[in-house]
């Protein structure tokens, strides 16, 4: 089969690699339709993740049809049309029992890993390094699906797969940073980036009784597609956030503010330098300029939400701030197995349509040239779709990007 590969930073190369075979009993195979990329895909392209092997599959967002199933598996069946999350959970242990699959106990074979670097392990990812133990991901023909008979969910035939494919990660995990913010009526609630989670956080925030949403973000496609979510917006470029959201709340400041950038925040240029630069010297592994922002931002006794990925070390952070004006923080990779099934009935409820999000699709076998695009925004590129069925001839969806344009 053809697999979207890893061979160091910022190298990729779509190759023949063997089709995956069922290994466990409750495994299912599934040949892929569609799969997309993360914004934290990038950061294993830009070799910020460890424990990353040349030759490694990417991709846990994706979805298909499934061809062979294990004998466990009772609750598919060889021809469902299913889309699989990113956290591979086993839905047996003390994590899966409480709702809360990214922390499974059993799906890690490297946990020994996890547990050197954040003293705990987490669940196995798909396509995610071997520090989520090293499953081959979704950017490709087919995929080798464990604990298929909890993870993938069914999904209907009159919905296309740019409707439902994103319910394997960034809506999921858009919806738990709202969620995360406890939001009341008549909150206003503060986001910083407007890639694609933070596209869904948006329009989360409204779905669960947000009264005003501010988005933050420096690229013009996605503050006007933050707009057209309903959205009042800062380009951070040309404001200062802190100052313009004083202004905009009667100077109390936001009641709960979502950080969905995580470990490559960009900011002003003095903060931007610093923190590349102990980047540079080791001494540092993620830029948490947002996430330092918005504590500053937050009102007191507020929530600080924080869905945007980290992988390791941050620096100058402000904890006294959080200390003293009794801010709460919550934070995780997102639940997906949780949200699947209430977000799927909201999208066939017509209350989203997550294909809003789709602004390039194009063929598996472009996938570098996608990666590219994505990480330098080139040709207003918010979210590619890759198509398995699709050789060489990626299209922009030339009606979405107008609208961003105008």
């Amino acid at each position: 089969m053809k697999a979207n590969c890893w061979y160091g930073k910022t190298m990729l190369s779509v190759e023949d690699v063997p089709d995956p075979q069922i290994l466990n009993q409750r495994d299912a195979i599934v040949q892929i339709s569609s799969t997309a990329i993360c914004g934290s895909d990038l950061h294993l392209y830009n070799g910020f993740i460890p424990t990353m092997q040349r030759g490694d599959i990417l991709g846990h967002e994706f979805m298909g049809e499934v061809v062979e199933v294990g004998r466990e598996v009772t609750n598919l069946r060889v021809g469902d049309r299913v889309v699989v999350p990113f956290p591979i959970a086993c839905g047996n242990c003390f994590f899966c029992q409480d709702g809360m699959f990214s922390l499974c106990e059993n799906s890690n074979p490297n946990a020994w890993m996890a547990e050197k670097m954040f003293g705990h392990a987490a669940s196995g990812i798909f396509g995610y390094s071997h520090l989520t133990g090293g499953f081959a991901g979704g950017q490709a023909e087919y995929a080798r699906v464990p604990f298929a008979d909890v993870g993938p969910i069914k999904v209907p035939d009159h919905l296309t797969d740019e409707q439902v494919l994103f319910l394997s990660d960034v809506f999921p995990t858009g919806y738990m940073g709202a969620e995360m913010c406890d939001i009341k009526p008549g909150d206003t609630i503060a986001i910083w980036g407007c890639g694609p989670i933070g596209q869904f956080s948006i329009r989360s925030a409204f779905l669960l009784g947000a009264e005003r949403v501010i988005a933050i973000d420096q690229v013009p496609e996605r503050l006007q597609m933050a707009e057209r979510g309903g959205a009042e917006t800062i380009n951070f470029e040309k404001e200062n956030v802190y100052e313009v959201l004083m202004d905009m709340t009667g100077g109390r400041g936001p009641d709960a503010c979502i950080d969905d950038v995580g470990m490559e925040a960009h900011g002003p240029a003095a903060i931007f330098a610093y923190d590349r630069l102990k980047q540079t010297m080791m001494m540092e592994t993620d830029r948490p300029h947002a996430l330092r922002e918005a504590i500053m931002c937050c009102r007191n006794g507020g929530i600080i939400s924080v869905i945007g990925v980290y992988g390791g070390l941050i620096d100058k952070f402000p904890i006294g701030s959080v200390m003293q004006r009794s801010l709460t923080i919550k934070t995780g990779q997102a639940h997906v197995q949780r949200y699947m099934r209430p977000l799927l009935d909201m999208i066939e409820n017509g209350d989203i349509d997550p294909s809003f999000i789709v602004t390039h699709v194009m063929g598996l076998d472009e996938a570098p040239k996608a990666y590219d695009m994505f990480k330098n925004k080139k040709d207003g590129c918010i979210k590619v779709v890759l198509k398995t069925g699709m050789n060489g001839h990626g299209s922009m969806l030339a009606n979405r990007h107008d609208e961003l344009l105008h």
